[in-house]
């Protein structure tokens, strides 16, 4: 039997490639399948509404979401931010206040659709601010806008952010560069 420019002389070899055809199927199925259990999507309409409305790539939210509280929603930082996307209670105030929420309470921070709607609009609101650059508003996100701002006015160059002061905020931002890397390659096909 001829199969591809291949002589197989015994059904033995075909049952053998079936078989590895079959085990790299699987394993590449079910590898796509295990990375998506580490790496899941939870919230998702909330994520993909606000992130919509607010002009932000929802698999940048979801890295956010991910670093910030691994989807917890009742997360709070040692510095006292709040829910899933770790936002400070004045921060949350303000921005309440920005878009018009009215009886805002700090604890509205651990309710997963506000605080996906805040956490949103303050990337929109800093991509605006630092013209979209991604390391300047992961930047601001992780350790507040003044810290980036005069860091900015003493190094003219974003592209020397190694030298930034605060080294919590370079690893932060390196780590969901790579998470949101992550999230588009498993979730976003269409992605470069």
């Amino acid at each position: 039997m001829e199969a591809q420019g291949f002589v197989f002389k015994d059904h033995k070899y075909i049952s053998i490639i079936l078989i590895l055809v079959l085990f790299i199927f699987i394993l590449a199925f079910s590898g796509r399948w295990y990375v998506r259990k580490i790496y899941p999507i939870k919230y998702k309409d909330y994520i993909f509404k606000y992130s919509e409305e607010n002009g932000i790539d929802p698999y940048l939210t979801t890295s956010v979401i991910f670093v910030e509280s691994k989807f917890y929603p009742n997360s709070i930082s040692k510095k006292g931010a709040r829910g899933l996307m770790q936002i400070m209670p004045k921060t949350g105030e303000w921005i309440a206040e920005q878009i018009g929420i009215e009886d805002y309470q700090v604890d509205d921070l651990f309710d997963i659709e506000t605080n996906i709607r805040l956490g949103t609009w303050y990337l929109a609101y800093l991509m605006k601010q630092f013209d979209g650059d991604l390391i300047l508003v992961l930047a601001a996100y992780n350790g507040g806008q003044g810290n980036v701002r005069e860091w900015l006015q003493q190094n003219q160059q974003v592209s020397d952010f190694d030298n930034f002061p605060y080294k919590e905020t370079r690893d932060y931002v390196v780590k969901i560069d790579c998470v949101y890397k992550i999230y588009k390659g498993l979730y976003n096909r269409f992605t470069t």
